[in-house]
């Protein structure tokens, strides 16, 4: 019997398999992690993480999965949310977030170690000017799951320009 494993993917792998087994999200357009779950030479599930959907959530310090689909493998989510939580970690991310659908029951993510962490309304996104925006997905009420990974706060950069950049190069 084949153990799971985890291998890194790239994007349009990972959003081909979200194409085929993805319940209710269509494929995304940027990631800043893609994993997938192998069971001997079969992909079984992918997780797609990056910058959080909502403006107002912090785009420096939290890292948000966006998709993660399977193909019902037993405990190919755990090890996907577990994975990127971990990976999430050693990138210096102070917390990985998901949403799910509120008929979605969380057993994966609580098995691995992420906490219930509010309830969104689901409503409708509106733009900036308070339009109403296309949605792709369900508008029903989601919950948040939250890992918090690095207590630290994030350290102050001070980024100098090099000394060729500060003369000039001459053009």
């Amino acid at each position: 019997m084949s153990q799971l494993r985890v291998i890194p993917l790239t994007i349009a792998e990972a959003n081909r398999f979200v194409e085929l087994c993805h319940r209710h999200h269509p494929p995304v357009v940027s990631a800043k992690i893609t994993i997938g779950a192998m069971k001997g030479d079969n992909l079984v599930g992918v997780l797609i993480a990056g910058r959080p959907v909502a403006r107002k959530t912090c785009q420096v310090s939290t890292l948000e999965v966006t998709r993660l689909a399977t193909d019902g493998t037993k405990n190919a989510c755990s090890i996907l949310y577990g994975a990127a939580a971990r990976a999430a970690k050693a990138l210096g991310y102070s917390k990985i977030q998901t949403f799910i659908l509120d008929i979605e029951s969380g057993a994966s993510l609580r098995a691995s170690g992420w906490m219930l962490d509010g309830i969104s309304p689901g409503k409708a996104w509106k733009r900036t000017d308070g339009e109403a925006r296309g949605n792709l997905h369900p508008i029903m009420p989601k919950t948040r799951y939250v890992k918090r990974l690095n207590n630290e706060p994030r350290p102050k950069m001070v980024i100098e320009e090099p000394e060729e950049l500060q003369q000039g190069f001459g053009w």
